[in-house]
């Protein structure tokens, strides 16, 4: 493995530190003057918001810089193996400190935030990071993974909903829950198919063989790591989704005939 450059330890460092800020100092004081329901929160309950806080933030910030090279930025596009990777490995070590950061907030407050499948969710893509922040391989791939964040706020905002009292069947819960799914599905499932047949595509080609075996590995073990994971948090998620809305259905038929009987 190639050491990762001191300009790529710089933006990691400077991503971790900041998004610790915003779990330790930023979030609270933002939290509390805009929403009188953190207060009432219990420590425990404060320490996950904050941390959701802070992964909203993150999936924002990148999903809008992933967003913008995926629109935009030529080289990834061109060659999606070898391209210039800079932009890319800007984005992917924003995103690798603040998995770091996350990480260490999951190990010191385990019972309030801990969970076994970001764990391994985390260090698997840190493992495939680790490859185009030192070598610069794969931009298209790695930044097109990055896409993803953008389901993160409508996950994180349909438990700050909880927290605060709103009812699941209370129509701004509804909303959310139905965008969530389908950012969900559009962002993490509907591209499945065109994200392993571009990376077929590349299978068997004078750029794949260039890779190094270490980075090939960590191309597919991560991507097909990722997407178990993808599809068992779809499955809870539909699932979830039916629930509420059949159970939404259920009450405005009640409703619905309570009013025509008393009519």
């Amino acid at each position: 493995m190639e050491p990762l450059s001191l300009q790529v330890l710089l933006v990691v460092t400077w991503s971790f530190l900041g998004f610790q800020w915003l779990f330790h100092r930023g979030s609270p004081w933002v939290s509390q003057h805009l929403s009188k329901g953190f207060l009432r929160l219990s420590p425990t309950q404060r320490t996950e918001w904050n941390s959701r806080a802070v992964s909203t933030v993150h999936a924002l910030v990148v999903g809008l810089f992933c967003l913008y090279i995926y629109v935009f930025d030529e080289p990834t596009q061109k060659d999606p193996v070898w391209g210039d990777a800079t932009l890319v490995k800007l984005n992917v070590a924003i995103t690798s400190g603040y998995l770091i950061s996350d990480l260490l907030l999951m190990f010191t407050s385990w019972e309030s935030i801990g969970e076994k499948y970001f764990v391994i969710h985390h260090f698997a893509a840190l493992y495939a990071y680790y490859y185009v922040l030192s070598q610069g391989i794969l931009p298209y791939f790695a930044n097109f993974r990055l896409l993803s964040e953008f389901s993160t706020p409508f996950v994180n905002q349909r438990w700050f909903f909880h927290m605060l009292g709103y009812h699941k069947l209370s129509k701004p819960s509804l909303v959310n829950g139905v965008a969530m799914a389908f950012a969900f599905f559009l962002v993490r499932i509907a591209v499945m198919p065109g994200y392993y047949n571009h990376m077929y595509s590349v299978f068997g080609t004078d750029d794949f063989y260039k890779l190094p075996l270490g980075g090939r590995s960590a191309w597919v073990i991560s991507s097909v790591s990722l997407d178990v994971m993808n599809i068992m948090w779809m499955r809870r998620i539909i699932r979830g989704c039916l629930k509420v809305l059949h159970s939404a259905w259920s009450r405005n038929a009640g409703t619905e005939m309570e009013t025509r009987k008393t009519d």
